[in-house]
């Protein structure tokens, strides 16, 4: 009985999900010749009117082809795909080339995939491979490679030489509802909020939308900090953008790219992290341009690892 408490204890307790992700963890390597983008929460849909990536679409695309060109290595934390609303052939066929997109950073080796709540069924690999690893062609009525072998994980270690390394992961294991429940979070959210959603009623149960989950989830996740030698963390989940000052716990949160005007996320380069937006402004002239504003940063990590 008491080994049957321990396991049902562990089962719901954020702080053993969040240890054995860390133990779990892949890892990359962390040096000063190091370009890492961190984005999270796309929730590339079906361009309904439910589809909040729909709107920053066009800042994404752009971003990322910067990124692309800067030889950066993008990793994405976690509910990239909006799999619990749609179906992945609707995602695809109204985000086609944004996949196409991703596949360059696959083709050079700088694609990594972390799952979130929204996008836990790529826990399975079959499953990954199934969505992603071809696509069919209606121009040219083939079946075509797009993401052979996607790297999905938990988390990830971005590991110096010393051993010291900064740990990302989505966020969603210290929301005990959204990990452990997702199952039954997806099915209220397919049968109950997306429709909702649409006359534009909120769901309570997302900390994205919800300030008291957002702060409990936050508490849970600095807890664990505190309790493993500040070990800095990287996480999304709940779409607040987080920089902390070099004497506050490590734990930094890239926000999101389904902001009503703006997608933000944090990048790594020489040693440095800085917390960035993508937006569109309106120049005199009345033309229009995709821009990258600074809002936190840059700051070297050595203050925080």
């Amino acid at each position: 009985m008491h080994l049957y408490l321990v396991k049902i204890t562990g089962m719901f307790s954020s702080k053993t999900r969040i240890t054995r992700a860390f133990k779990n963890a892949k890892k990359l390597p962390l040096n000063i010749d190091s370009k890492y983008v961190f984005f999270s929460d796309c929730h590339r849909g079906d361009n309904s009117f439910a589809d909040d990536f729909m709107h920053n679409k066009k800042i994404y695309m752009y971003a990322l082809q910067q990124y692309l060109q800067k030889d950066f290595t993008y990793i994405e934390l976690g509910d990239g795909d909006e799999l619990w609303e749609n179906s992945f052939k609707n995602i695809f066929e109204a985000n086609k080339h944004v996949y196409l997109l991703l596949k360059e950073f696959h083709l050079k080796n700088r694609l990594h995939f972390i799952w979130g709540n929204h996008d836990m069924d790529y826990r399975n690999p079959k499953k990954v491979e199934k969505n992603l690893a071809y696509y069919y062609d209606t121009i040219d009525d083939k079946e075509k490679e797009l993401m052979i072998n996607a790297s999905f994980s938990e988390a990830i270690r971005l590991t110096q030489e010393d051993g010291k390394s900064i740990f990302l992961l989505h966020g969603h294991q210290a929301d005990w509802f959204n990990y452990t429940f997702w199952k039954l979070s997806r099915f209220l959210v397919r049968i109950l909020w997306r429709p909702l959603q649409l006359i534009g009623i909120k769901d309570p149960t997302s900390p994205a939308q919800n300030f008291k989950e957002l702060i409990k989830v936050e508490h849970r996740l600095e807890k664990w900090i505190k309790e493993n030698n500040n070990q800095m963390i990287v996480t999304g989940h709940t779409h607040r953008p987080r920089f902390p000052s070099h004497d506050e716990l490590p734990h930094f949160n890239d926000g999101s790219c389904v902001h009503p005007r703006c997608i933000t996320g944090l990048e790594l380069e020489n040693n440095e992290i800085t917390l960035i937006k993508w937006h569109v402004i309106t120049n005199e002239n009345g033309t229009m341009k995709i821009v990258r504003t600074i809002l936190e940063g840059p700051k070297n990590i050595s203050d925080y690892i």
